[in-house]
């Protein structure tokens, strides 16, 4: 019997060969993946839920839904699962062994050869049309799309699953191939012919998986999806400044590395690592845990007060609302004084991780609860605003903006109840003076 979700979360390791590869090079990806394991202590993290009973709901509803065919979880993992064991070579059994210390490599290069350049561009190759097909499946689109993946790659790609496209370019890219890898892959693959691709193990692994019904439209494909993604690998390196020297001395902070020869160590991390699988399982939970969240919040009873039923009923407004990671809200900037629309990434207490629509990954930041809210836009007045709205009002006395609750509107004026504070500051204020 195949295992379940949370049995793979849960037995995913907080410290080893991989993990260290992996924080040797999540610099390149500041904010967006820390190890996460554990299946509780992922539902807590990614939701926010603090109550047991809720979160062992979330876990049984996890557990349906990742077995679940329509959904395509279990096809996910198990493209992320095929590509890894394809790549596991010898050595891997003793390596696993030294979870938690330095690695010297000198003792095992001798016993391993560099994969050559053609097959090392294929993996890479494949690599990518992997992961088009697994993120196809896991958002439910029917057939493998290379167009609908690299949007989601430009605009919304975040956390493990962005970590693993950056892994990709770095341990399956730049240090075996070097600077001109791109051209090297390009080259490769419009070379080839079907015989060298159906020789390819990680090929003959996935191939069921690829569409097309020859191996002619399956090189096809692959094709299509690297020429699809090469925009933002080469965007990637541009950025970040990488080259394959940087990388292998990011590796060596964290492992140590007795040979410097770059297609010796990145045979080494190909064969003794399993980054695509560790984080492909991340990904998946993570997209269950979200689905399982909403469904189980559908069938909880919901009490929502009525703040302009009873003012006095409260003599504080509460500025610890909760959001969840995945939810689209609405940020204050207090530089520029308006608010704009961000995605929930992280949680944690009273603070939230938000990326914002149509910013880069640099823009992304902690941000407090009291600076964050969400938006009817169907239920607003003339002015934009309606009761139980979240809004900022300016105190000209002490030259600050305060966070507050529409509690009733007339016309263009607000009785507002500041949040934090008790009903003796409830006051009416104009339009001009809230946003």
């Amino acid at each position: 019997m195949d295992k379940s979700i949370v049995q793979l979360v849960d037995e995913l390791p907080t410290d080893n060969i991989t993990v260290k590869v992996l924080n040797a090079i999540d610099y390149l990806m500041p904010g967006q993946w820390t190890n996460l394991v554990g299946f509780d202590n992922s539902i807590r993290t990614i939701t926010g839920e603090t109550d047991a009973q809720v979160i062992q709901r979330i876990r049984d509803r996890a557990v349906v839904l990742y077995h679940d065919p329509k959904y395509g979880y279990q096809s996910a993992v198990q493209i992320y699962q095929t590509i890894d064991t394809a790549d596991v070579a010898i050595g891997t059994a003793a390596l696993a062994n030294k979870i938690g210390e330095k690695i010297s490599f000198l003792s095992i290069l001798s016993n391993i050869t560099p994969k050559p350049e053609v097959l090392q561009s294929f993996d890479l190759a494949l690599k990518i049309a992997a992961e088009i097909i697994a993120f196809c499946k896991l958002n439910g689109i029917p057939q493998p799309n290379p167009q609908e993946f690299v949007k989601a790659l430009n605009n919304n790609y975040q956390d493990a699953a962005l970590m693993r496209m950056g892994a990709l370019v770095c341990l399956d890219g730049l240090l075996p191939l070097g600077p001109n890898f791109l051209s090297k892959i390009h080259q490769t693959i419009a070379q080839a012919d079907t015989t060298i691709l159906t020789q390819n193990p990680v090929f003959a692994s996935l191939s069921n998986f690829i569409p097309g019904g020859t191996p002619s439209d399956k090189l096809g494909f692959i094709n299509q999806g690297f020429n699809a993604v090469q925009d933002w690998i080469n965007n990637l390196v541009t950025k970040t400044g990488i080259t394959p020297e940087s990388i292998f001395n990011a590796l060596g902070n964290c492992i140590q590395i007795a040979d410097d020869n770059l297609d010796f160590v990145a045979a080494f991390i190909d064969q003794s690592t399993n980054y695509y699988q560790h984080t492909g399982i991340q990904t998946v939970a993570r997209k269950v845990i979200l689905q399982a969240q909403d469904s189980v919040k559908s069938e909880l009873p919901t009490t929502i007060p009525s703040v302009n039923s009873n003012p006095s009923s409260a003599s504080v407004a509460s500025s610890s609302t909760q959001y969840t990671v995945g939810q689209t809200v609405e940020v204050w900037d207090g530089e520029e004084e308006d608010w704009y629309e961000a995605t929930i990434q992280k949680v944690k207490e009273t603070e939230y991780f938000v990326h914002y629509t149509g910013y880069g990954s640099s823009e992304d930041e902690w941000v407090n609860a009291g600076d964050v809210r969400v938006r009817d836009h169907g239920t607003t007045d003339d002015n934009g605003y309606a009761i139980g709205q979240k809004v900022k009002v300016w105190d000209e006395e002490q030259e600050e903006w305060y966070s507050a609750i529409i509690e009733k509107t007339e016309g263009n004026q607000y009785y507002v109840n500041y949040i934090d504070y008790d009903d003796s500051y409830n006051e009416w204020v104009d339009a001009d003076e809230i946003s």
